[in-house]
């Protein structure tokens, strides 16, 4: 059977986030089993070069484009939409990867015949909360290049070192209480993320030398696959240890936003901490690398993706009076959307305790008195510009 030509269209390329890294291992794959992948993103990175490397074409604008894909993957609305308004005449699958991003909400097209919730989450924002039709929709859960992601030594008897695996911790989301926890269990810590400042671009090289992870999601399911003990834990929230009695409905739910019910809080890692147990992760770590093969999810997409080109080659032509339509609707939403993330942003920024102290500073007479002589020289000087 024919190799097929995809566009996998995503938000940016620029970051080492989860979509980013799915993407890059869903291109590879495909690759390696005979397809032509072509990757869209309007902004490109460190994974654009990783691809670029493989062979794997990169673009940042559609135009460079110089042939027609069979299908259109799309992880992100805007970037979908850009790209079926490029290819008047190509069927689409929309994969939604988050519960909570407007980037992840699922666009309505005619010609986007199916949608895929990478988890049960997923799958409830799609159907209860925008109202895909439940036909269109299929639950793929996400999985582990395992070929990258190779299994560790056996984990020693208590945990000497541990990790916490995410691009949002920091001072000021959960990486104080999990340091906490893991002194008072005499436990050595280090941190991969954004966050602070340590992004790595290759995890599958470090993971092996941690005995406790602390993640989420798909860098929860990195470091299931290599053997590590987890326990489920980010910004938002923090959950159990990931266990064998757990196992199957912490999966169903990517170890995701669901199994981080619980604040981050010092003594509640502490308690998962002491349930570490060397040969539950390692049966966990077995399931993980039956269940979670990238190779099996590939394929399942492969069939995806031909069912969905067989289903619009037998439709009639596509109406674009309808089709404009729903582009209507969408920028009308996006619209919205975008609105509301700036007006929360600026009211963060209105509360926040350091602008509101700045404020109440430049209301104190003395402060003008000793700060306005100060700044007045400065700008003689040249030393700061006067405001414009």
């Amino acid at each position: 059977m024919a190799g097929l030509k995809i566009l996998i269209a995503n938000a940016t390329l620029a970051t080492l986030t989860g979509t980013e890294t799915y993407v890059r291992d869903l291109a590879l794959g495909l690759l390696r089993k005979g397809h032509t992948p072509i990757v869209y993103a309007p902004e490109l990175g460190s994974i654009a070069q990783e691809l670029n490397r493989h062979t794997v074409p990169v673009v940042d604008n559609l135009n460079r484009v110089g042939t027609v894909p069979d299908i259109i993957h799309g992880n992100h609305n805007t970037e979908l939409i850009t790209a079926l308004l490029h290819f008047e005449t190509v069927p689409s699958v929309f994969f939604c990867h988050s519960w909570t991003d407007w980037i992840s909400a699922p666009p309505s097209h005619p010609r986007i015949l199916a949608y895929v919730a990478v988890d049960e989450t997923c799958r409830d924002r799609l159907v209860l909360e925008n109202a895909v039709p439940q036909d269109r929709v299929h639950v793929r859960l996400h999985a582990a290049d395992l070929e990258r992601f190779t299994p560790r030594e056996p984990l020693p008897e208590k945990p000497v070192r541990a990790l916490v695996f995410s691009n949002n911790a920091n001072h000021w989301t959960h990486l104080n209480a999990v340091r906490d926890a893991c002194k008072r269990a005499g436990i050595e810590l280090d941190v991969i993320g954004a966050g602070v400042n340590a992004s790595a671009l290759n995890p599958e090289s470090l993971l092996s030398n941690y005995d406790l992870v602390f993640a989420k999601a798909r860098c929860a399911l990195e470091a299931l696959a290599v053997g590590t003990a987890v326990i489920l834990c980010d910004a938002v929230g923090s959950g159990p240890m990931v266990t064998t009695a757990e196992f199957d409905r912490l999966r169903r739910l990517n170890f995701g936003i669901r199994t981080l019910s619980e604040n981050p809080d010092a003594e509640l890692l502490l308690r998962e901490i002491r349930r570490y147990d060397p040969k539950d992760a390692a049966e966990v770590s077995r399931r993980i690398r039956i269940t979670a093969d990238l190779g099996s999810v590939i394929d399942d997409a492969v069939v995806l993706y031909r069912e969905v080109i067989e289903e619009f080659r037998r439709r009639t032509v596509s109406d674009p009076i309808e089709e404009n339509h729903a582009v209507a609707e969408y920028l009308r939403w996006m619209t919205l959307a975008v609105r509301r993330k700036q007006a929360q942003h600026e009211s963060m920024l209105a509360n926040s305790p350091t602008l509101r102290l700045r404020n109440r500073i430049g209301r104190i007479p003395v402060m003008e008195t000793l700060v306005g002589p100060l700044a007045r020289w400065a700008r003689r000087n040249g030393r700061v510009d006067p405001v414009r």
